[in-house]
């Protein structure tokens, strides 16, 4: 229970009593998940705190904008969370496109940031982790370690980065200007599709006890933060569009798998609105389709392994992307030459090109993920595909400029643009996507064998459970949980 983040009461009084100081000392109030789920239930004053206040700055006020729900210059509150709605000019297809934009999250520009906290928080507020004692260890490929080590020194406590060494620069950078000791980034070996290798270091520093490993992939509050927030924040997005006309259903929902975090939301939206679940995987990698291996560049979709919470029978489509096409659309949507081919050639309306670039490569892997459910479901223009772009451009500009040397010479022009335009999105085809009976995604959640129980020493037990939907069900009322700790907790501080 304690290592999946699953505890409801005070495991450790001490623990608990000097967390209680620390935050008090550092004023820190702490959210609760139906504030991050819902807004407007934040307090009017600390709204009007927050107006003031750097989006990105280390402050504990910040916490609280930890939502979907942020203003495009992430300062103000939005009614609704922001989005951009992708034309069939662009997609191919008749279905309603719909990509939530992560870049408006606060302090790392990407959603990741509530992952970190709807797993370290439960831990805070169930006296497992000590601020002033233990190191919070943050695996991940790249945006989650960065979301960890952001509320870490928030929290002022000692947060560690481990992330493969070929990851964009940018996330790099970022950790370089945040950590209070360059040594508290750990470079493990190989890109995104080298989990293992993070597996193996944490635990190397599990060994010592003063480590704490929030391991996202397995880490229950990363699934429940999303099932609610994520979950929530796509549903009222598609209300949104049904109000104008009501005709419209939410068809799927769409996620790479990554950690396994945001596909919860679609749990969320098949209990709420019957949207088919569909994950995403990297053709160079074809884990859930082929039970294959390989290596690829779609940085934030981490494989070769089943995530401990991925509820695989729950969900109902794989596809996948080959990061040839993120690549190629990356450079599309981001270079000069791309831009105008796709307002004059295509087009296109100028302020949605311009939006493009809050697409990242999962954001764009997603995006052809919905494309090829359309056209493998015959959707129409009825139906509603909703997805999320954890990242934007902005943490690729490196590799768009090796991108852009390696592949185009230097110079991306008019022709490489209707290249990557007709092979890429006209040329998107239903190949590669696979619909999932119980017996198919009996053989994808059987994979997860190998990780959790032979590497990593999940019980057999434990591990099957998880094929029954009541498993999941069960989890949920573990956030009504978490939210009467966390006003006790506050309580406590004084500070709520």
């Amino acid at each position: 229970m304690a290592r999946l983040g699953l505890e409801t009461d005070i495991v450790d009084q001490d623990v608990y009593a000097r967390s209680v100081s620390h935050l008090r000392a550092a004023g820190v109030r702490l959210p609760t998940f139906a504030e991050l789920a819902n807004p407007s239930r934040i307090s009017p004053e600390i709204i009007k705190a927050l107006s003031g206040l750097e989006p990105d700055a280390p402050d504990p006020l910040n916490l609280f904008r930890v939502h979907w729900y942020n203003t495009e210059d992430r300062r103000g509150l939005a009614s609704v969370p922001g989005y951009i709605e992708l034309p069939s000019a662009l997609t191919g297809v008749e279905a309603r496109i719909v990509v939530l934009l992560g870049r408006r999250f606060p302090l790392i520009v990407a959603h990741k940031v509530l992952a970190a906290y709807g797993c370290l928080v439960p831990r805070l507020v169930t006296g497992q982790f000590d601020p002033e004692h233990h190191r919070a260890v943050w695996p991940s490929t790249g945006n989650y370690c960065r979301g960890g080590v952001a509320i870490s020194r928030i929290l002022e406590c000692h947060g560690v980065a481990v992330l493969p060494e070929g990851m964009s620069r940018e996330r790099f950078n970022w950790l370089e200007a945040w950590v209070k000791d360059p040594a508290d980034i750990i470079r493990t070996f190989g890109t995104e599709s080298n989990v293992k290798e993070i597996y193996d270091k944490c635990a190397e520093l599990d060994a010592t006890e003063e480590n704490i490993i929030f391991n996202q992939f397995c880490e229950f509050g990363n699934h429940l933060v999303h099932y609610l927030c994520t979950g929530r924040a796509a549903e009222h997005v598609f209300q949104t569009l049904q109000a104008k006309d009501p005709s419209l259903r939410l068809a799927a929902f769409v996620s790479a798998t990554g950690s396994a975090g945001t596909i919860g939301a679609g749990d969320y939206l098949k209990d709420r609105l019957g949207a088919r679940i569909v994950a995403m995987e990297a053709l160079e990698c074809p884990t859930m389709l082929e039970n294959g291996f390989g290596e690829h560049n779609i940085q934030g979709i981490g494989d070769k392994h089943i995530p401990y919470i991925h509820n695989v029978m729950n969900t109902d489509l794989v596809a996948g992307v080959s990061d040839r096409a993120t690549d190629g659309l990356f450079m599309l949507f981001n270079t000069e030459a791309g831009r105008d081919y796709l307002v004059n050639r295509r087009g296109l309306d100028p302020e949605l090109v311009s939006l493009l670039n809050g697409l990242g490569y999962s954001g764009i892997c997603n995006t052809l993920g919905a494309i090829k459910t359309a056209k493998t479901l015959g959707l129409g223009p009825q139906d509603v595909i909703a997805t999320v772009a954890t990242d934007s451009a902005a943490l690729y500009e490196t590799e768009r400029h090796e991108f852009l040397a390696n592949r185009y010479g230097g110079h991306f022009d008019t022709i490489h643009a209707a290249e990557a335009f007709g092979e890429h999105l006209s040329g998107a085809s239903t190949a590669d996507v696979l619909e999932l009976d119980t017996a198919m995604r009996r053989r994808i959640f059987n994979l997860g064998y190998f990780t959790w129980v032979e590497q990593q020493g999940v019980s057999v037990e434990d591990f099957v459970a998880r094929r029954d939907q009541a498993f999941w069900t069960g989890l949920r009322s573990k956030l009504d949980a978490w939210d009467e700790m966390i006003v006790a907790f506050n309580a406590e501080t004084g500070l709520g």
